[in-house]
Formats: C-alpha cells, structure tokens, sequence
C-alpha cells in the first residue's frame, strides 16, 4: 500500500485550532510523605535510618524482634516474620536483633525454620542486646554464632507448663522439677516399700500428667539439638547432645529466669561473638534496642527492619 500524506501536516484541526496530543511529556508529581506524617512517625524513621546504617557496616541485612516484659513468642508473629523477610534476599547473609523472655516452643520452632529456610546456606546470627530467654534461647540455638556482651543474657530450655490446684488455680511449674520430684518418690519407695509418707505423695501425681510432662523434656531436648545440629554445628564438630542437656539441667540452673551471660555460654560450647560493650559496633546494636524498647508496651511487639516496622498485641 503505497504512504499517504499527512492530511494535516500543520498539527491544527480542520476548524483551524491546535490539535491537543493524547499524552504529554509534562511529569507528574510523585507523591511524598506529608510533614505531619513524618513528624508522628519520626522515631520510626530513626530507627530504622539506624538499621540501614548497621546493614552498611556490616554488609548484612538485620531484622528486629523485640517483644514487651508481658508479651510472649506465639503462632501470631508468623505473618510478621514473613513481613520483614519480605524484601531480605534470599540466601542472603542475616542478622536478627532478638529479645524475648521465651513463650510457645512449637512457634518458636515455626519462626526460626522460616529464617533457616530464607537464608539457606548463608550466615545467620542472633544478636542479643538484653536477653532472650526459654524460647528464645531455642531460637538462638539455630544461629551460626550468638553476638553477646556484657548485657546479653541467654536462660535455660526447661520447659514450663501451667497446672491447675485443687482450686482451679492455674500456677505455672517447671516440668523438670515437677518430675524430679516422681521420681524421687518412686526410689524412696523402692528403697522402702513401707514408706507411708512417699506413698501418699505419689499418689498425688497423676500418671498420664508424668507421661505429658516427659514428652515436653524431650521435645525441648529434641528442638535443641535439631537446632545445634542445623546452626552453629552444621560446619563444625560439637557435643550438641552434651550441651541441649546442659541447658536443661535445673541442679544448675536453679530457676527458669537464672541468667546464663556470654561467658558461660562459651564454657558450654555455644558460639559466641564476643562484643565489648565500648565498642563502635556493640554501641550501635544498644542504641537501637534502646530506641526499640521506649516504642514497646509491655503486652506489644515490635518487628523492624529497614523497610517494614510493625507493632502488635502479643499474647501474655
């Protein structure tokens, strides 16, 4: 078909006035943050300037989970989890900031096979500003090292469980301690079958409670194990087995909240990266705690990195 010419080469229209283009080069306004909007989430905004100038530091993507004094591990931080992963890259080195005083081991186990999993083959560390405890211990087991200092404290994995009184009082107990206390009785009486008194007292235990107190130790030792065996002992030799016990061991660790600091950790075999508390680098891990734990409230949250800052409810 042979090119036909321009019927209106001029650019007007037939009525003589200018024909006006479909489309303009003209940009439009990009959108920004309006001034009351910055100033309410200001401290935000600081933070999270702190975690970006961290990450550039130290070439590595880092993401905070600080929970308040009330405030547990449960199956409702997945969804956060998955928020500040969301634009980690995968197989990609990782830090996570982690204070908690422990919660739901089956979440805990749910969180920290997320992050194995996101990261792969990759570093991961847990940095523990302050503490994290019970199930937070757990979680800090699957890291390839532990970044403490002089303030970090881990505790010990003895599982506790809630049991009701007489009165329907429900008052939390250690299993281990509950079931030292069987089996104490079980060799008293088989030392002494007429031991009246340990008659009585076993007979104060329920026998499918001992059953269900039993799986939870193992559970726990289970989950501290597979976490050795999967973190800091994936590339090197440990006695993942000596030290899961360890960390149950209530002749030691007299109570659930009994502080186990970097030294201690060390002697157990755990690896652990040793900041002093002058540090350039350990001053800035505190400064952003700090900042992190004046934003939550005792039953709140926080999940942070460098994009996404999320504050919830948690459980108590």
């Amino acid at each position: 078909m042979p090119e036909m010419d321009d019927p209106n080469p001029s650019g007007h229209g037939t009525d003589n006035k200018p024909v006006i283009p479909a489309t303009t080069d003209i940009p439009s306004p990009q959108p920004t943050k309006t001034p009351m909007f910055q100033a309410i989430h200001a401290d935000r905004y600081q933070r999270q300037a702190l975690i970006r100038k961290i990450e550039e530091v130290h070439r590595t993507a880092l993401i905070c989970f600080v929970s308040g004094n009330r405030a547990s591990i449960d199956r409702d931080d997945t969804v956060f989890f998955v928020d500040l992963l969301h634009n980690v890259q995968r197989g990609q080195d990782l830090d996570l900031m982690l204070h908690t005083g422990g919660g739901d081991i089956d979440a805990a186990e749910k969180l920290i096979t997320l992050v194995h999993t996101w990261v792969g083959t990759a570093r991961l560390r847990v940095i523990v500003p302050d503490y994290a405890k019970s199930a937070g211990t757990l979680m800090s087991l699957g890291a390839d090292s532990i970044v403490m200092s002089d303030t970090s404290e881990l505790g010990p994995i003895d599982p506790q469980v809630i049991l009701r009184d007489a009165n329907g009082n429900a008052i939390p107990h250690s299993v281990q301690n509950h079931l030292d206390a069987y089996e104490a009785l079980v060799e008293t009486l088989k030392a002494n079958p007429e031991d009246s008194a340990a008659r009585v007292l076993l007979t104060k235990f329920d026998p499918a409670t001992v059953k269900l107190l039993e799986a939870v130790r193992e559970r726990a030792r289970k989950f501290a194990e597979t976490q050795l065996q999967t973190g800091m002992f994936r590339s090197k030799v440990g006695n993942f087995t000596a030290i899961a016990q360890n960390l149950l061991d209530t002749t030691r660790w007299s109570t659930h909240g009994q502080m186990i600091g970097w030294q201690a950790a060390s002697e157990m075999g755990l690896t652990v990266d040793y900041c002093e508390p002058t540090s350039e680098r350990w001053q800035a891990y505190w400064q952003l705690y700090c900042l992190q734990r004046l934003a939550v409230k005792d039953r709140a949250k926080l999940y942070e990195s460098n994009y996404a800052s999320l504050c919830a409810e948690g459980s108590s």
